[in-house]
Formats: C-alpha cells, structure tokens, sequence
C-alpha cells in the first residue's frame, strides 16, 4: 500500500491530478491495475489514505502526555510534536493537488469529523470519566478546527511560517477566547 501512496504522491506532484491515470500509477508502484484496486477504490484514495493516518499519529502522540493537565493542552502538545513528522514543500504541494479535484477536497473536509471521532476516543481513554465525556468532545472539535485553521494559513502564506508556529497561534487564540 505504501508503494502504491508513494507512486501517486510523485505522479501527482510530477503531472497534476487529474493528468495521472490509474493505469500510470500501478506502472509507477511495479503492480497491476487489478492490483490497485484491491488496495484503494480510486486515486482520490491515495491521498486521503495520507491524510487518514492523521488522527491515528495524533492518538498515539495524546497517549505519551499525562493526565496532569487540562486536556487541550495534551492535544495541543501533541499535534505541534507530530507537525515535525510531516515535509513542509510536500505538504504545500499535495494541498494543492487535493484542491484541484473538488470530488477530493470534499472526501478531506468530510474526513476532519472522522479526526474529531479518533481524537475524542482518546482523549476518553486518558480521562473516562463520564461527566467530562461533552467537555471533552467539544475538545476534540476545537483541536481540529485549529489544525484546520493552521493548514489553511499555512498554505495561504506557502509554507513560510512553520506549521508549529500556527498550531500554537491557534491554540493561543482558543486560550484567549474561551
């Protein structure tokens, strides 16, 4: 699967979107068509497929913080730490690509509730108890409108200011208005 996301990801930079054709990507992955589509539906998918991994990444990052302080900044701390993991140039790059397919752009707004889903269940194995379960929800949709808000300014201004820094404006911004 990975071979195949990587042999996407270059044919996508290289050509643009919608120029890579199915049949091009397995040539470039070294299997077949038929190949392909036992592992992704369409290439849309392999770009989500990058973005899925997200909220699986920021649920083993919320994992390794302690209980000791306020939930939103166990995520907050989280998502700068795993910023680190991603390429800033490829970043700036594959956001453009998805947002030249409209069919794809949707699939990755519609994927940010399925983020607020993961990070919600673990934000509740780090604090289950039942009476925090709405606070901690509304945690989990703040996050991610954060990050949202950070990938979106990071793009507008072509990757100038690390994503870091805008996680952190964002998350500061939270703290002065609520």
């Amino acid at each position: 699967m990975r071979r195949i996301t990587e042999a996407g990801t270059r044919l996508f930079i290289a050509h643009g979107y919608e120029a890579t054709t199915l049949d091009a990507i397995a040539a470039e992955a070294g299997i077949s068509r038929r190949t392909f589509f036992h592992y992704f539906k369409s290439k849309d998918e392999i770009l989500l497929a990058m973005q899925a991994g997200l909220g699986d990444l920021l649920s083993a990052a919320l994992a390794l913080e302690s209980r000791d302080q306020r939930p939103i900044d166990a995520v907050r701390k989280a998502l700068v730490r795993i910023s680190d993991a991603y390429d800033p140039g490829e970043m700036l790059i594959l956001d453009r690509v998805m947002r030249s397919s409209e069919a794809v752009l949707a699939r990755k707004q519609a994927s940010y509730v399925q983020h607020e889903a993961t990070l919600f269940a673990a934000l509740r194995a780090l604090w289950p108890e039942a009476e925090r379960e709405t606070g901690l929800r509304l945690v989990a949709m703040m996050s991610i409108g954060a990050l949202r808000l950070s990938l979106e300014a990071f793009n507008r201004e072509e990757g100038r200011r690390p994503i870091a820094a805008l996680l952190n404006e964002a998350f500061d911004a939270l703290d002065t208005e609520v």
